[in-house]
C-alpha cells in the first residue's frame, strides 16, 4: 500500500510542475517532437502517428517495467 502512496505523490509533484513550468516540460520533450516532426516530413503522416503509438507504448512499458 506504502508504494501506491508514493507513486501517487511523485505523480501529482510531475504535474505541479508541469503547471508551474510549462517551459520546462515543452524543453524536455522538444527532441522527441524533434523527431516526430523529422519522420512526418520525410515519411509522412502515417509513419509520425505509428511512431508516437510506439513512443508512448514504450514509455509506458519502461514505466511499468521499473515498477516491478
Amino acid at each position: 500500500m506504502a508504494g501506491k502512496e508514493i507513486d501517487r505523490q511523485r505523480a501529482n509533484a510531475a504535474l505541479a510542475v508541469i503547471r508551474q513550468h510549462p517551459g520546462m516540460a515543452l524543453f524536455a520533450a522538444v527532441p522527441v517532437l524533434a523527431v516526430l516532426g523529422a519522420v512526418w516530413w520525410m515519411a509522412g503522416l502515417g509513419w509520425a502517428l505509428v511512431l508516437a503509438v510506439v513512443i508512448v507504448l514504450a514509455g509506458g512499458a519502461a514505466i511499468v517495467m521499473r515498477r516491478s
